[in-house]
Order: structure tokens, then sequence, then C-alpha cells
């Protein structure tokens, strides 16, 4: 199914989710747009639609459909649901949506950072939710944006792929069929344990904004957050995040992408070393620092980016002492207990699951079923 009919939602009214709604309004797409807080969107409600600045600096109006804050009204026809939200909020949109989910709906988190798409799904079952809906997650967003007014967004830079898997792994290839032609961007992941591990936003967001929380601090956030604020100091601290995120995945059996490696996939940046990557990286410049240090790339990514690593890495051996460094750090700045807050095992639905049984619930939906490969694939041991 794949036409201009498809009704697609989006949930989420902030940096990304008004790119994104304006983008596909901007294609042709029947969007709507749903926000739990009225007064963020009653600007949008009232002029019925988003400019959006391209990334070329063109600039179009996306007409969106439906502005509204009632989520029975948002979901109801809606093929394609596409959650843009901090993931401190998955939880929250999960317990909303369940009671008014359908059969043959696809909700896509974007991204789910790390454990999403298993905490979502693991929600919707506590709640009772018996529609047969795939719930899916992208490894993340799909472009670099930023809010320009309560009616305006910017696009800076659309990655060039984005890999996408859903829960379970056999139904990817049914969510990616419905996306083809609306974000041809979006490939398969052979897994969410792969889309959640390739978290970069683990090692870019919440160290480089303690590293300079004086600057941020000192000049409210004017500077540009990865071409100022990655030195070669800072950017041997992301290396040493990016290996043990490396090494926890290993241990689950995947084979990550490291950070070079992702720069010069979504972005074509490329370099010797990380500091030099990141710095050949166009789509980064213009992007500015947050204005403040309590921002979301502490409190999103170090509870439900980190903790849930970390959480992985300790319950199979490994040694995430960098991890566990930002999460203390962040723990004193906030004075918030983030690895009580964040996504544990027991959020994702994980606890007292050996590898195996974790392969199979990803792969199968269940962990006590053994996963049938798929296209070829084989099942992670």
């Amino acid at each position: 199914m794949l036409d201009k009919d498809l009704q697609i939602t989006v949930i989420g009214a902030g940096h990304g989710g008004k790119a994104m709604a304006a983008d596909l309004a901007v294609h042709g797409y029947s969007v709507r747009l749903y926000n739990r807080t009225y007064q963020n969107i009653e600007v949008i409600a009232a002029r019925r639609g988003i400019e959006v600045t391209m990334e070329d600096g063109q600039q179009f109006f996306g007409r969106v459909r439906l502005v509204t804050s009632d989520i029975a009204q948002a979901l109801d026809g809606a093929h394609l649901i596409m959650v843009v939200v901090p993931a401190s909020a998955h939880r929250d949109i999960a317990l909303a949506c369940a009671p008014h989910l359908r059969d043959g709906q696809i909700v896509i988190l974007n991204p789910g950072r790390t454990g999403g798409a298993l905490e979502f799904r693991h929600i919707l079952q506590q709640e009772g939710c018996a529609a047969d809906v795939i719930v899916a997650e992208t490894e993340t967003f799909l472009f670099a944006s930023r809010s320009d007014g309560p009616a305006e967004a910017r696009i800076f830079r659309r990655k060039n792929s984005v890999p996408l898997a859903a829960l379970p792994a056999s139904r990817t290839a049914e969510v990616l069929n419905v996306l083809q032609e609306v974000y041809p961007q979006f490939i398969a992941a052979p897994n969410v344990l792969h889309t959640s591990l390739n978290n970069m936003g683990a090692v870019f967001h919440p160290a480089l904004t303690l590293l300079n929380m004086g600057w941020i601090e000192r000049t409210g956030g004017e500077f540009e957050f990865y071409i100022d604020g990655v030195t070669p100091a800072t950017a041997t601290i992301l290396e040493r995040l990016d290996r043990e995120r490396v090494t926890v995945a290993s241990a689950l059996g995947i084979r990550a992408q490291t950070a070079q490696e992702w720069l010069a996939r979504a972005y074509s940046a490329h370099g010797d070393n990380l500091y030099q990557a990141i710095h050949d990286n166009p789509g980064y410049r213009g992007i500015k620092a947050p204005r403040t240090v309590r921002h979301r790339y502490i409190f999103e990514d170090v509870p439900y980016s980190l903790v849930p690593m970390s959480e992985l890495g300790k319950r199979f051996g490994v040694e995430v002492w960098g991890m566990e460094a930002m999460i203390q750090l962040a723990c004193v700045v906030d004075g918030v207990d983030y690895r009580h807050r964040g996504r544990t095992l027991e959020r994702m639905g994980l606890v007292g699951l050996s590898l195996t049984e974790i392969t199979r619930l990803v792969e199968t939906g269940s962990p006590d079923r053994e996963p049938a490969p798929a296209d070829g694939r084989q099942a992670t041991r």
C-alpha cells in the first residue's frame, strides 16, 4: 500500500515532529499532527500548516489536515503513526495509544533511542492492547532539524540512510513496504538490538553537553555544538564511549558500526579519527548548542540511551566505566537519579532473559519460540 491516500499521524510537535509533519505535507501526504499540550500547536492549527525551510534554502508551506491534542482523534484511521518525541515520553505515549490502536496500524519510534520498541511493546502488552499493531524503531532521526517558530521548521540535512527494525524483526519488511515511497532513506536493520545499540545520540549528546556545560551556561548556547564543542580532547572521550557501546553490542552478538562508520554512511563525512570526521560533516554546521544544560541531551539521552546500554553491558559482563561516569555526572548536575528513572531491563521486559531468549524475542516476538530465518538471515546467537 503506497499512495497519497496514506493517512499519516505525527505524534509530537517539537523540533523533529514539526519538521517531519511539514515535510510529509509538502510532499502531498495527508498528515495529522498530535501534541498532548494544545497550546504548543494552536498557531499551527490557526494557520492550518507549517512553513518549512528545506536543506537548499527553499521555503514551502505544508498544509496539515488535522491538528489536535485528542489522541483518539489523531489515531482514528491512521495507517502510519510516526512518534517523534523525546524517549522520556515514549512510556506516556504508549499508555495513551494503547486503548485506541487498531489492527494493521504501524507505530514507528523516530528514533527509539535504546530499547524504545521493547519498552513500547511491553507497555502495550501490560495494558491489554490486543490489536495487531507493528511497533518499529529507527536508529536515529531522519533529519537534522530545528524549530524556527511556533509554526516554522528548518531542515538542515536529510540523512542518506537510516536503519529501521520492527519488533519482531520478521515484520520489518512489512514496515519498509509502506515506507518505500514516503521515505526511501529507511533501510532494514537486522533487529531492534541493532537499532538500539547503533544509537549515536548516546555517544554524542550527553558527553558534549556535560563537557561543554560551562560554555553553554556562559553563552546561552551561542556556539556551534558539533563544530566548536568538539575539540581533540572531547573527541577522545567520545571515542571511549563509542568503544564501550560497540563492545556491549558485541557481547550481544552484534557487530555495531563505529561512530566514524556511521558518519560516513549517514552524512558522507570522513576523517582519520572521530574529531576529523565530525568536522568534515556539513550537516552539523549551523547547529547551535543547547541554550541550557537542562536539555533533552541530558534528561532524554542519559536515562534512555546510556542507562539501558550500561544495564545491558553489566548484564553481560562488559566494563562500561565511561558510560557510568557520564551517568553519574548527569545525576549530580541535575540532582536526578537517572539510573532509577531510566529504561531498565525491567522496563524493557528483559529481566531474567538469557542472550538466546533475548534474541528470540527480537526476532520472533517471543523468548520461547525459535526464530525462523528471514531473507536468508541467520539468527544471532
